[in-house]
């Protein structure tokens, strides 16, 4: 298995360079047809979706689409697929960054029931409180 930078991903994603662009669908297509998983980290999710929303002005509901594709896909592998899912989904429905939502995830896996933030948005959702 082989672990995607951002970099890798955001090209495969988003046709901006062509030849880096390039290289990286045809190593994601090498690493198929190879049956060889891809594995996306919890922080190049989040980085991806930073730099969507940051630097390209990708809408959220285009980020959550994307993202959804990502968690779906056969050949990619993740960290944990529902809590990512669940992550998602919270960053659907919710005010804060994906990133947000990703750390009260692995906060819970990790028998914490609070998240101490000074981020205002996030104080008004489940699990965040002020320190």
């Amino acid at each position: 298995m082989i672990a995607l930078d951002t970099n890798v991903l955001m090209r495969f994603l988003v046709d901006d360079d062509k030849a880096q662009s390039a290289r990286a669908a045809r190593f994601v297509a090498r690493a198929i047809a190879g049956e060889e998983p891809l594995f996306i980290s919890d922080v190049v999710m989040c980085e991806t979706v930073w730099v969507l929303v940051a630097a390209y002005h990708v809408p959220r509901a285009e980020v959550v689409e994307t993202l959804g594709r990502l968690l779906m896909a056969a050949h990619l592998r993740f960290d944990d697929v529902d809590r990512l899912s669940r992550a998602l989904e919270a960053y659907i429905a919710g005010k804060g960054d994906f990133a947000d939502y990703v750390i009260r995830e692995k906060a819970r896996a990790a028998g914490c029931d609070r998240i101490a933030t000074f981020d205002r948005v996030l104080l008004k959702e489940t699990a965040f409180i002020a320190p």
